[in-house]
Formats: C-alpha cells, sequence, structure tokens
C-alpha cells in the first residue's frame, strides 16, 4: 500500500512506529564499537536504558488510563510492583528448568503482566464506581496495600519447590541449608537475574504501542473514549461503562506489569519501596509533560525526563533544583499557543500530504 493512500490515522501510527525503530538504531549505533571503542554512549548513559524502556511503557501504559479513558490513578506503581516481584520470582525459579535467558524473560513478563493485570482488574471492579479526585484517592491508597503487601511477604526456594509466607519473617519458610530467600520482605531483591536487556526493553515499547494505539482506534477504544467525553451520553446509547472501564484499567495494570519486570531484571538490588507513591507521580508527569492522549509525547517525556537528572549531574547539590526548573519551563513551553501551533506545522509536512479526495476517503476509513 502505498503511503499516500494510507488513512490518517494509519500514517500517524507508521510514523510512530518508524520514529520508535529509528530511536533504537542510533542509540545501538551510538553504542557500538563503529565510531569510537566503547562507544560514544557514557557507561552511566548505556546503564540508563533499561529503566528508560520501563518508564516509556509505564508512562503509554497511564496514558492510557489519564488521557484516553480520562480517570486519574495515582497507584499505577503498585501494578509495576507486582510485575516487577513476579519477575524475580519467575525468572531466578527457572535459571535451573530454562538454559535460555530470552525465554526466561519472556516468560517472566508474561506471568509479570497477567499478575498485574489480574491486580488491576480486583481493584478495578470497585474502584472504577468512583470519579474525579474519589478515584486518585482510593487508587493511591491501592497502590500503598499493594507495596506494603510486598513489602510482608517472603518467598524462598528449595529441592521441595517454591514457598512463600506472609508476615512470617524469613525463618517461618524454613528453607533447607543453603537456600537463600528470593524476596525478604522490606530487604526485597538481592542477586537478581541480569536478563533485561534494550533490545527487549525496544521490542516491549513496540508491543505496548500495537496493543494501545489498537485499542484506541477499535470500536472498543471509541467507547472508552466517549465515555470519557461524556458518561451520561455514552450510556444512553447502549455504552456498558464497567465493561469498557475495566477493559482500559485492566490493559494499562497488565502493560505496567510487564514495564515493572523489565526494570526488575536490570537491577542487581530491589526493594518494595522503589514502587512508592514517588514513582506514580513521576509517571503522571511524563504523561501530563507529553500530552493527555498523546502516546509519542509520552514516550519523549519519559526518555527525557528520565535521562535528564544524569545529564544534570555537573550540578552536584543543585541538580534537582535544575531538574525542576527546567521541568517548570517546558510545561509553560508545551501550554504556550505559539509552540503548539509551531508543532502542529512541523507534524503536519512530517506527514504526507494527500489529494483532496484522497484525504476525504482516508478519513472516511478511519
Amino acid at each position: 500500500m502505498k503511503l499516500h493512500a494510507m488513512s490518517k490515522t494509519t500514517r500517524r501510527n507508521t510514523l510512530t512506529y518508524g520514529l520508535v525503530i529509528l530511536a533504537y538504531v542510533v542509540l545501538q549505533f551510538l553504542g557500538s564499537d563503529l565510531l569510537r571503542p566503547g562507544g560514544v554512549l557514557s557507561y552511566s548513559l548505556s546503564g540508563q536504558l533499561v529503566p528508560i524502556c520501563a518508564y516509556v511503557v509505564m508512562a503509554l501504559s497511564l496514558n492510557l488510563t489519564v488521557g484516553v479513558l480520562g480517570e486519574l490513578s495515582l497507584g499505577h506503581a503498585g501494578f509495576m510492583s507486582v510485575g516487577a516481584f513476579t519477575g524475580i520470582v519467575v525468572a531466578t525459579s527457572l535459571q535451573g528448568v530454562i538454559s535460555s535467558t530470552p525465554l526466561r524473560l519472556f516468560l517472566a513478563m508474561v506471568l509479570g503482566a497477567a499478575l498485574a493485570g489480574v491486580a488491576g482488574l480486583l481493584v478495578g471492579i470497585p474502584v472504577l464506581r468512583l470519579n474525579g479526585d474519589y478515584l486518585a484517592i482510593v487508587t493511591l491508597a491501592f497502590g500503598e496495600i499493594i507495596k506494603n503487601l510486598i513489602n510482608n511477604l517472603y518467598v524462598g526456594m528449595d529441592s521441595n519447590g517454591l514457598r512463600m509466607n506472609l508476615l512470617g519473617g524469613e525463618k517461618a519458610l524454613a528453607l533447607e541449608g543453603g537456600a537463600r530467600p528470593i524476596l525478604n520482605g522490606p530487604m526485597g531483591a538481592a542477586g537478581i537475574p541480569q536478563h533485561s536487556s534494550f533490545t527487549a526493553g525496544f521490542l516491549l515499547i513496540l508491543v505496548t504501542l500495537f496493543i494501545i494505539l489498537n485499542l484506541v482506534n477499535s470500536r472498543s477504544g471509541r467507547a472508552i473514549m466517549a465515555l470519557r467525553d461524556n458518561r451520561i451520553a455514552a450510556e444512553s446509547v447502549g455504552i456498558n461503562v464497567t465493561k469498557y472501564k475495566l477493559m482500559a484499567f485492566t490493559t494499562s495494570a497488565a502493560l505496567a506489569g510487564a514495564a515493572g519486570t523489565l526494570f526488575a531484571l536490570g537491577m542487581p538490588v530491589l526493594t518494595p519501596n522503589k514502587f512508592d507513591f514517588n514513582t506514580s507521580i513521576l509517571v503522571l508527569v511524563f504523561v501530563v509533560l507529553g500530552g493527555l492522549g498523546n502516546m509519542w509525547g509520552s514516550i519523549i517525556a519519559a526518555a527525557l525526563l528520565t535521562v535528564l537528572p544524569e545529564l544534570l549531574r555537573r550540578f552536584s547539590d543543585l541538580r534537582m533544583l535544575v531538574y525542576a526548573i527546567v521541568l517548570i519551563l517546558v510545561m509553560l513551553a508545551t501550554n504556550n499557543d505559539t509552540i503548539k501551533t509551531f508543532f502542529r506545522t512541523l507534524r503536519g509536512r512530517l506527514l504526507p500530504q494527500t489529494a483532496k479526495r484522497g484525504r476525504e476517503e482516508g478519513e472516511h476509513h478511519a
């Protein structure tokens, strides 16, 4: 199919996929030995690639809830933690069973996403009956509940298989001599298998984009956005509010779980306190800064704001102050009508212009 014959939505989605692939190729090139031994990227920036991918997926998944569904959630870090510690347990347990590292990572991501999705479903059933500030407060509470449950969870493995205990402590696991717990309550996990890679993160971003963009552009996506725009009008035409809200919220939670697994399996040590209220707010900042409902904006905002503290390290103790000032300036700039018009014009030039008839046909099919 020729590009000018594509619908407006298809062109926009193709451009999004293409820019993500281009960014991956450029970063791989900069990190290779082609330009100089060791690559152009510094060691610290290279180490940030996996967390950047995880936070990009987190921003995309939260944008599905906040930007597309129109509900404010402040407990997204809780779903990330479910995926993170599920992935750690799965990857550690399968080390002696499956020799392939990519396969172990894949299974860990799938199970992490599945359990996070179940958690999102269980949380969403009572929570999504609320709206506005009430919903935000309750999701915040559920995020803290999930964090504290994991904070008191002990999981170990010996020749008899996995053992799990809540609140009982490490001794309650009664592991055989020499066996160490995988999850050790508030101490978290240590010696985590390092399975995550930049390539795995890149593939997860593509899968996340594929799921979200296809959902948004489907009949279900239009129903979800109708609920966002006017719930009463949507109900009046027969749209099932509970069904479509749970669909968006559960999908968002599952993708956050996959991001948590990617993040966790790139860290040597991880504690439950990493996934606190501050992490949820950080991801929300990515979404707001990138634009509600704007998936490409979420990608850029998550990548830049994740790496920005590292780039500002030369400012030493003032780096977080500079970070805050930069954040405020960017917020002001992105809400400036002149700058918005400039980017709309730029995007219009990037997307091929079609003849009037072709454009009308594309918009009709979209």
